[in-house]
C-alpha cells in the first residue's frame, strides 16, 4: 500500500500566506517562506503553494518568490496560480516547483492538460477540482471560487485524467476552513472515478480527521492549511498519531 502523505499549503496574495473560510474572510498566516522551511523541517511529505488571485487579477504567478520558496526546502514542491500555457509552466519549474496545479484554464481549455503532460510528464501535472453544491449537484467553480461551472465534479476529475492529469488536488469548498473534517462522500466519489493520487483538502480540524479520511477514503493525501498554520495541529504529533493508529504514513 502506498503511504498517505500529509501537505501543507501556502495560499498566497500579495506576497503573504492567507487563510479564510470558504475562500473568504482572509486573513494573514504569515511569511511562506519561512512558513515553508519550517514545514519541511518539520516533516512534510510535500508543499502546494497557491497565488489565489493570479487567475482573477489575470497575472502570472510570483515567479520569484517561488523561486525563494524553493530555495528554503527540499520536498516536492508544487504551484499553481494563473498558469494559461507550457511557458508559464515551464517558467516555473524553471524557478523551482516540481509540478504545476492548474484549475481554471484547464476548464477553459481542456487541451491544456494534454499539452502539459505531453511537455513535463503527466506527474507534473496537477489538476486542481475547486467542487461545491450548486443546484443540488457537486459542481466545479473556476476563478478561486468566485464563478460556477455547468461541469459536474466526478465527471470532470475522469476528463481531466482522460486528458493526461497526472494527479487531482480535491478541494471541497463547503468545507474550506471549517476545521469540521473532510468531505469524505465527494472526496470517495473522486477517488472511485479515476485511477489517479487524489489530495484530499478542505475541512481539517483535528489529528482525527485526518484518521478519518485515511481508514474511509481512498484518497492518497491529505492537504490542509490553517491548522497548520495557526499552530492547533503540529506535523510531527500528527504523523506521530497516524503511525499509532496504523495508517500507513510516510
Amino acid at each position: 500500500m502506498l503511504k498517505k502523505r500529509i501537505i501543507p499549503c501556502l495560499d498566497i496574495r500579495d506576497g503573504r500566506t492567507v487563510k479564510g473560510i470558504h475562500f473568504e474572510q482572509l486573513r494573514d498566516a504569515g511569511d511562506p517562506v519561512a512558513l515553508a522551511r519550517q514545514y519541511a523541517a518539520e516533516g512534510a511529505d510535500e508543499l502546494v503553494f497557491l497565488d489565489i488571485t493570479a487567475t482573477v487579477e489575470k497575472r502570472k504567478t510570483l515567479c520569484a518568490l517561488v523561486s525563494r520558496v524553493a530555495k528554503a526546502i527540499h520536498i516536492p514542491f508544487t504551484v499553481g496560480g494563473g498558469i494559461n500555457s507550457v511557458a508559464d509552466a515551464i517558467q516555473l519549474i524553471q524557478s523551482g516547483a516540481d509540478k504545476i496545479s492548474v484549475n481554471t484554464a484547464a476548464v477553459q481549455r481542456p487541451g491544456l492538460i494534454g499539452e502539459l503532460a505531453a511537455r513535463l510528464g503527466s506527474q507534473c501535472v496537477v489538476v486542481a477540482i475547486d467542487t461545491r453544491i450548486n443546484a443540488g449537484q457537486q459542481c466545479v467553480f473556476t476563478h478561486g471560487g468566485r464563478q460556477a461551472t455547468s461541469l459536474f465534479t466526478t465527471a470532470w476529475a475522469r476528463q481531466a485524467a482522460a486528458y493526461g492529469a497526472g494527479e487531482i488536488l480535491l478541494t471541497a469548498m463547503g468545507k474550506d476552513g471549517t476545521g469540521s473534517g473532510f468531505d469524505l462522500t465527494t472526496i470517495q466519489e473522486v477517488c472511485q472515478a479515476v485511477s489517479l493520487p487524489v489530495i484530499a483538502s478542505g475541512g481539517a480540524g483535528c489529528p482525527d480527521d485526518f484518521k478519518t479520511l485515511f481508514e474511509t477514503t481512498e484518497a492518497t493525501a491529505a492537504l490542509a492549511a490553517g491548522v497548520f498554520h495557526f499552530g492547533k495541529l503540529r506535523l510531527p504529533e500528527l504523523k506521530a498519531y497516524l503511525k499509532t493508529a496504523q495508517i500507513p504514513i510516510r
